[in-house]
């Protein structure tokens, strides 16, 4: 409990400054009265009378509040709204509970500038930074729908990006639609509906990947409908990603359908063969490793579609390149994609049980363990480890990998997994070494 002197200290300095931020009339009628109760973490805790109060604080200057504390800088960056025995603003609310819920983390990585846009996707990046420029003002919902691994995560990281860099006091959660499902059973089960609700709806900008597994489920539809409507009646900003547009996702309520489609529906589009050596020299240029233009086009060259596959090329020839401890030349690049598993002879075959027994010694755990539900950190590191390589090293479909391969998980979680360990391998020294170790052990046996 943050002691009484240091309260007053810190929302008088707060309320000073959204003096000037919000009209005189509102700030009288509902900032005046709102009164500080603790600190708890960076947050200060404001207590007001009613519900009704703490929705028009909310509803119309959550922004400018948060504004004057970014620029009050009195050691909080937020705060939180209490009313006595409110169920939507409860005054026990355990701050710590909220990281049962399943935001994901935004990669630094992603940000427009990073971002090689072609012609197929020239609308889409306009549109997403225009969402990014003008958060709740532009094309809200924004729905971005297409094929796997053609880019639809990199611009949904854009966006949280810029909007973080750019508006700090905005609140920014970006997350799966198999999250929201788990966080959702989670708060029947533990009965807090409440923080569940405060968890999604107390945000500027909600981000949600994936859309079309939100479940067939009226519980589920009915709970994100009502996230949706209260968000997009404060003109806070709305952002999905789907493989396919609205109309097709079959499982979806037509009341969200038409709620997706009144805002904008953009498509990302197969790059061309241009834009693929764009790629791939953008990519070879963040990881310090410069390469020839040849050795690009073989790479582009008869790479499928989506971005993934051309990276996971790339990444292989980089690899090729550290174990034989040779520079990137076109022999090396023939040689690193002819020994790919598919065509690597019998006796040397990668198979998922030689991974999962690789990363379970590396790592010294159990097989039982590794597949399992557990969650201590180290467990999960070394499961998520397992499914970027079982994804990277074999040419298996998501769902197989996830069904049979860890323990019946579905192939989102495999998607995340393999998304997180791809982006960490890039920025973790440790963690890049530690797969390239593990490769090395499966290549080897």
């Amino acid at each position: 409990m943050a002691e009484h002197s240091q309260l007053q200290f810190v929302w008088k300095q707060i309320s000073e400054r959204a003096q000037n931020l919000i009209a005189p009339v509102s700030f009288n009628s509902f900032i005046k009265d709102l009164e500080p109760i603790d600190i708890v973490g960076r947050k200060i805790i404001l207590r007001a009378p009613t519900d009704i109060y703490a929705n028009a604080v909310m509803r119309h200057h959550a922004d400018e509040l948060r504004n004057a504390i970014v620029k009050c800088d009195v050691g909080v960056n937020d705060f939180r709204i209490a009313v006595d025995g409110s169920d939507l603003y409860p005054l026990d609310y355990e701050e710590d509970a909220s990281e049962s819920f399943q935001s994901s983390p935004i990669n630094k990585n992603f940000t427009f500038e990073s971002f090689v846009a072609g012609a197929g996707s020239k609308f889409v990046y306009a549109a997403a930074k225009a969402v990014a420029e003008n958060p709740g003002e532009t094309f809200n919902p924004l729905f971005i729908y297409g094929e796997s691994g053609l880019g639809k995560t990199h611009l949904m990281h854009a966006i949280a990006n810029y909007i973080s860099q750019n508006y700090p006091e905005k609140r920014v959660l970006y997350t799966t639609s198999e999250n929201f499902l788990n966080d959702f059973i989670d708060s029947i089960t533990q009965k807090n509906g409440a923080k569940f609700r405060f968890h999604y709806r107390n945000v500027d900008v909600l981000m949600i990947d994936d859309i079309q597994f939100l479940k067939a489920r009226t519980q589920l539809q009915e709970e994100f409908f009502h996230t949706f409507n209260e968000l997009f009646a404060q003109n806070k900003q709305i952002v999905l990603t789907s493989d396919r547009p609205p109309k097709e996702i079959a499982t979806l309520e037509e009341r969200l359908r038409t709620r997706f489609e009144g805002g904008m529906i953009v498509d990302v589009q197969p790059p061309d063969p241009e834009t693929k050596l764009a790629i791939l020299r953008r990519k070879a240029i963040d990881r310090k490793c410069p390469i020839s233009d040849d050795v690009l086009e073989f790479l582009a060259k008869d790479s499928g579609h989506d971005v993934r596959t051309l990276e996971g090329r790339l990444t292989k020839v980089i690899f090729a390149s550290k174990l034989h401890e040779e520079p990137i030349t076109l022999d090396l690049a023939k040689l690193a994609l002819s020994e790919s598993v598919n065509e690597v002879n019998d006796d040397e075959e990668v198979t998922p049980d030689k991974i999962v027994n690789a990363v379970c010694g590396y790592f010294k755990q159990t097989r039982e363990d590794l597949v399992g539900k557990g969650k201590k950190a180290d467990i999960v590191k070394a499961r998520q480890i397992c499914a970027y390589l079982l994804c990277e090293m074999l040419s298996l479909p998501l769902d197989f990998i996830g069904k049979e391969v860890l323990g019946g998980r579905d192939h989102t979680t495999i998607m995340y997994a393999r998304d997180k360990m791809a982006k960490l391998a890039k920025l973790n020294d440790k963690i890049s070494k530690e797969i390239d170790d593990i490769k090395n052990i499966v290549l080897k046996k």
